[in-house]
């Protein structure tokens, strides 16, 4: 049984957004088109509280695209984003969300940050996908959504770690590109990791 999973498909990463990928809705498409061809699809959600420790706001002195120590892990701080309950938190209307299968909701801790659509980013924490995709006899998962360079890659590689067979539908993904050469250095990390990168014309 194989699987899709959607990456934070959400108004927040799309233009206009307070975190905005350059073209994530460029993916929606695609997003739409594939879910269309799995039994199971999921959708992950960034779930943040107000108070989240990522957020440049709640550290006086601070500035976007800092690091700073937050908890024991080194963190980059982000605008305000996906604030739970807010209108940047919701799927993008035109994300048809229809076939999708389950919501599986991160971040929600405020003093660790949750990129990956499995674990927070210190693991200690599970948001319950494994599980879920293990009683339902999955075990190839195809990743696409946003950002290539952040949750995407790291829902990819914990899904490897998690022994899935992994694929990446790379047309079903765009970039944050904090630094020139990081969406290169992520699709690079994840192929040598033992993540299939395709297009969609091939699922």
């Amino acid at each position: 049984m194989r699987a899709l999973i959607l990456v934070d498909l959400q108004n927040d990463f799309c233009p206009g957004g307070a975190l905005a990928v350059t073209d994530g809705d460029q993916v929606l498409g695609v997003a739409n088109d594939m879910a269309e061809r799995f039994q199971i699809v999921i959708a992950t959600q960034d779930w943040h509280p107000g108070d989240h420790g990522s957020f440049a706001d709640n550290h006086d002195g601070k500035n976007v695209g800092e690091f700073i120590d937050l908890h024991g892990l080194q963190q980059i701080l982000w605008p305000v984003h996906c604030v739970q309950g807010s209108e940047g938190a919701e799927f993008v209307d035109e994300f048809n969300t229809a076939p999708v299968t389950k919501v599986f909701q991160k971040g929600s801790d405020p003093k660790v940050d949750s990129y990956s659509g499995f674990y927070d980013n210190d693991r200690r924490n599970s948001t319950g996908l494994t599980e879920y995709l293990l009683e339902n006899g999955v075990t190839e998962v195809y990743i696409m959504g946003l950002a290539t360079d952040y949750c995407v890659k790291f829902t990819a590689l914990d899904a490897v770690d998690d022994g899935f067979e992994t694929y990446l539908i790379e047309d079903g993904c765009r970039g944050v590109e904090l630094n020139e050469g990081d969406v290169a250095k992520a699709l690079e990390t994840m192929r040598s990791e033992g993540v299939t990168i395709l297009q969609s014309e091939a699922v």
